[in-house]
Protein backbone atom coordinates (compact mmCIF):
# COMPACT_ATOMS: atom_id res chain seq x y z
CA UNK A 1 0.00 0.00 0.00
CA UNK A 2 1.15 3.64 -1.04
CA UNK A 3 1.61 6.12 2.00
CA UNK A 4 -0.17 9.69 1.10
CA UNK A 5 1.76 11.15 3.61
CA UNK A 6 4.84 10.18 2.23
CA UNK A 7 7.50 12.73 0.14
CA UNK A 8 7.35 11.66 -3.51
CA UNK A 9 11.03 13.44 -3.12
CA UNK A 10 14.13 11.05 -3.33
CA UNK A 11 16.14 11.08 -0.37
CA UNK A 12 19.22 12.52 -0.43
CA UNK A 13 22.32 10.80 -1.75
CA UNK A 14 25.65 10.97 0.10
CA UNK A 15 27.61 10.65 -3.36
CA UNK A 16 31.45 11.35 -0.99
CA UNK A 17 32.31 7.00 -1.21
CA UNK A 18 31.50 7.09 -4.86
CA UNK A 19 33.88 10.32 -5.74
CA UNK A 20 36.65 9.28 -3.24
CA UNK A 21 36.58 5.65 -4.92
CA UNK A 22 37.01 7.61 -8.34
CA UNK A 23 39.55 9.47 -7.28
CA UNK A 24 41.20 6.57 -6.01
CA UNK A 25 40.90 5.26 -9.83
CA UNK A 26 42.88 8.07 -10.67
CA UNK A 27 45.65 8.01 -9.27
CA UNK A 28 45.95 4.00 -9.39
CA UNK A 29 45.87 5.09 -13.16
CA UNK A 30 48.07 7.60 -13.06
CA UNK A 31 50.96 5.31 -10.96
CA UNK A 32 50.47 2.37 -13.41
CA UNK A 33 50.82 4.97 -16.63
CA UNK A 34 54.16 6.03 -15.03
CA UNK A 35 55.48 2.93 -14.07
CA UNK A 36 54.63 1.15 -17.43
CA UNK A 37 56.34 4.67 -18.63
CA UNK A 38 59.46 3.76 -16.89
CA UNK A 39 59.85 -0.03 -18.26
CA UNK A 40 58.85 1.28 -21.86
CA UNK A 41 63.05 1.67 -22.54
CA UNK A 42 63.44 -2.05 -22.19
CA UNK A 43 60.59 -2.44 -24.83
CA UNK A 44 62.06 -0.03 -27.44
CA UNK A 45 64.58 2.24 -28.03
CA UNK A 46 62.21 4.94 -29.05
CA UNK A 47 60.59 5.79 -25.65
CA UNK A 48 60.52 9.61 -24.88
CA UNK A 49 62.61 9.89 -21.71
CA UNK A 50 60.56 11.97 -18.47
CA UNK A 51 61.99 15.39 -20.34
CA UNK A 52 59.43 14.58 -22.98
CA UNK A 53 56.79 12.90 -20.31
CA UNK A 54 56.63 16.08 -19.04
CA UNK A 55 56.41 18.12 -21.37
CA UNK A 56 53.52 16.48 -23.15
CA UNK A 57 51.46 15.74 -19.97
CA UNK A 58 49.15 18.91 -19.50
CA UNK A 59 48.60 18.61 -23.49
CA UNK A 60 45.34 17.63 -23.20
CA UNK A 61 44.47 20.54 -21.28
CA UNK A 62 44.99 22.35 -24.28
CA UNK A 63 41.57 21.69 -24.67
CA UNK A 64 40.23 23.81 -22.47
CA UNK A 65 40.70 26.44 -25.64
CA UNK A 66 37.24 25.24 -26.19
CA UNK A 67 35.79 27.35 -23.47
CA UNK A 68 36.50 30.87 -25.30
CA UNK A 69 34.01 29.57 -28.44
CA UNK A 70 31.74 28.44 -25.59
CA UNK A 71 31.14 26.17 -21.96
CA UNK A 72 29.56 23.73 -24.56
CA UNK A 73 32.00 23.44 -26.57
CA UNK A 74 34.69 23.86 -23.81
CA UNK A 75 33.04 21.21 -22.08
CA UNK A 76 32.91 18.74 -25.39
CA UNK A 77 36.54 19.19 -26.52
CA UNK A 78 37.93 19.13 -22.63
CA UNK A 79 35.77 15.77 -22.62
CA UNK A 80 37.67 14.31 -25.48
CA UNK A 81 40.46 15.06 -23.98
CA UNK A 82 40.02 13.44 -21.01
CA UNK A 83 38.07 10.18 -21.67
CA UNK A 84 40.03 7.39 -21.27
CA UNK A 85 38.54 5.25 -24.68
CA UNK A 86 40.42 7.68 -26.95
CA UNK A 87 44.12 6.83 -25.61
CA UNK A 88 43.33 3.56 -25.45
CA UNK A 89 42.45 2.97 -28.38
CA UNK A 90 46.05 4.83 -29.66
CA UNK A 91 48.07 2.32 -27.16
CA UNK A 92 46.01 -0.52 -28.99
CA UNK A 93 47.44 1.02 -32.24
CA UNK A 94 51.08 1.80 -31.31
CA UNK A 95 51.30 -1.73 -29.76
CA UNK A 96 49.63 -3.66 -32.61
CA UNK A 97 51.70 -1.38 -35.10
CA UNK A 98 54.44 -1.71 -32.86
CA UNK A 99 54.90 2.27 -32.63
CA UNK A 100 56.49 3.25 -29.77
CA UNK A 101 55.66 6.84 -30.45
CA UNK A 102 52.31 5.91 -30.27
CA UNK A 103 52.48 3.79 -27.00
CA UNK A 104 54.12 6.91 -25.03
CA UNK A 105 52.13 9.31 -26.49
CA UNK A 106 49.29 7.16 -25.24
CA UNK A 107 50.51 6.13 -21.72
CA UNK A 108 51.38 9.94 -21.21
CA UNK A 109 48.16 10.73 -21.68
CA UNK A 110 46.39 8.39 -19.62
CA UNK A 111 48.73 9.27 -17.01
CA UNK A 112 47.59 12.77 -17.61
CA UNK A 113 43.51 11.70 -17.21
CA UNK A 114 44.85 9.61 -13.93
CA UNK A 115 46.15 13.02 -12.13
CA UNK A 116 43.32 15.24 -13.25
CA UNK A 117 40.89 12.63 -11.64
CA UNK A 118 42.76 12.05 -8.72
CA UNK A 119 42.49 15.71 -7.96
CA UNK A 120 38.99 16.07 -8.56
CA UNK A 121 39.01 17.14 -12.12
CA UNK A 122 35.70 15.04 -13.56
CA UNK A 123 34.33 15.60 -17.15
CA UNK A 124 32.62 19.02 -18.00
CA UNK A 125 28.84 19.47 -17.70
CA UNK A 126 28.10 21.62 -20.56
CA UNK A 127 26.79 24.60 -18.51
CA UNK A 128 30.11 25.87 -16.85
CA UNK A 129 33.34 24.57 -16.07
CA UNK A 130 33.37 23.97 -12.71
CA UNK A 131 30.43 21.50 -12.69
CA UNK A 132 31.90 17.74 -13.26
CA UNK A 133 30.91 14.56 -12.76
CA UNK A 134 32.90 14.15 -9.53
CA UNK A 135 31.17 17.40 -8.21
CA UNK A 136 31.90 20.84 -8.36
CA UNK A 137 35.30 22.52 -8.56
CA UNK A 138 36.47 25.61 -7.54
CA UNK A 139 34.96 28.02 -5.21
CA UNK A 140 30.78 28.90 -5.09
CA UNK A 141 29.67 31.78 -7.49
CA UNK A 142 29.79 34.67 -4.95
CA UNK A 143 32.18 33.13 -2.62
CA UNK A 144 35.37 34.86 -4.16
CA UNK A 145 38.30 36.75 -1.18
CA UNK A 146 37.42 39.71 0.11
CA UNK A 147 40.44 42.01 0.02
CA UNK A 148 39.84 43.93 3.66
CA UNK A 149 42.50 45.41 5.03
CA UNK A 150 44.56 44.07 8.02
CA UNK A 151 44.46 46.09 11.21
Amino acid sequence: MIDPNASSAPAPVDTRWTVRHLRLEGLALLVAAAATYSWLPTWSNAAWGWAAFAAAFLLPDLAMLGYLKSARVGALAYNLAHTEWLPATVLGLGLWSHQASLVSAAIVWLAHIGFDRALRYGLKYPNAFGYTHLGRIGRPAGDAPTLAPRR
